[in-house]
């Protein structure tokens, strides 16, 4: 597959304040990239799965929301397409792990409101927000409000309404975190089926480690804080994937691998 550059983040520091007057210092001189990839011979985008894994703590959480601009660099820059980060933007679409729904709208309304907000007629937001929530398998559940819904289920709106807004990239904040052990398995076959369906660019945070083998295409290591880059590992198992490949060697050989990297 052909690649362009999608993000860069170069030479990136951020430190914050306590309440006290402490400054903490949470990303040293980042530098990573993301990549476009296209399908052979095509300009079709088939994306990047690109997972930031490292302990709990770290400070990935920190990278993500610099890269969603909802918080500033303090130092280095970080670019979209070539364009320098200023701010939010609809180019990027996040999902949280805290469930972020409007509990007085109905789950067709949640994943119809981006598009409202950017001023699609309404007969077009609710074909796509209907489409949407029949692929995160939710159809029926349309009329129901949030407090009905379980915490999969909460997701798997979340997962819709970002899609919704067709962003060039998608950013993840650990969004299966809260999930119990069955229900988080599910919803990783599920995002890998949604994002080989949608081709988008997905930069995922977590800390998991057989997590990040199952859902990327590479793995940038991070290290405790304050975060900065141990390796990048291109992640070696072939498309489609099954969550059958945990309990093959490799998948084991590198979980124990990447478990003593992190926890050097």
């Amino acid at each position: 597959m052909s690649t362009k550059l999608k993000l860069q983040v170069a030479g990136v520091h951020k430190s914050f304040r306590t309440p006290g007057g402490e400054t903490i210092e949470v990303v040293r001189d980042l530098n990573f990239t993301v990549e476009d990839v296209f399908k052979p011979g095509t300009s079709q985008d088939a994306g990047e799965f690109f997972v930031l894994l490292g302990p709990s703590g770290c400070g990935k959480s920190t990278v993500l929301r610099m890269v969603a601009g909802l918080i500033p660099p303090d130092q280095g820059i970080i670019t979209l397409d070539g364009v320098p980060v200023t701010g939010t933007g609809r180019e990027r679409g996040m999902v949280f792990q805290a469930y972020t729904s409007f509990d007085w709208m109905t789950v067709l309304e949640n994943v119809a409101y981006g598009l409202k907000i950017q001023g699609a007629p309404r007969e077009e937001r609710e074909q796509i927000a209907r489409r949407l929530i029949k692929e995160v398998g939710l159809e029926g559940f349309e009329k129901a409000y949030p407090a009905k819904l379980s915490g999969g289920q909460k997701q798997r709106v979340a997962i819709a309404r970002t899609l919704a807004t067709s962003p060039r990239m998608i950013l993840m904040d650990e969004p299966f975190g809260a999930l119990d052990a069955q229900t988080r398995l599910g919803m990783q076959r599920l995002l890998l089926d949604i994002w080989e369906r949608h081709a988008s660019t997905i930069l995922f945070v977590t800390h998991d480690i057989g997590e990040a083998l199952l859902l990327a295409d590479r793995i940038l290591v991070m290290s405790p804080r304050p975060t900065r880059v141990l390796e990048e590992t291109r992640v070696p198992f072939p498309r489609p994937r099954d969550s059958k490949i945990r309990h093959t060697e490799k998948f084991m050989e590198l979980e124990a691998y990447l478990f003593n990297r992190i926890g050097e």
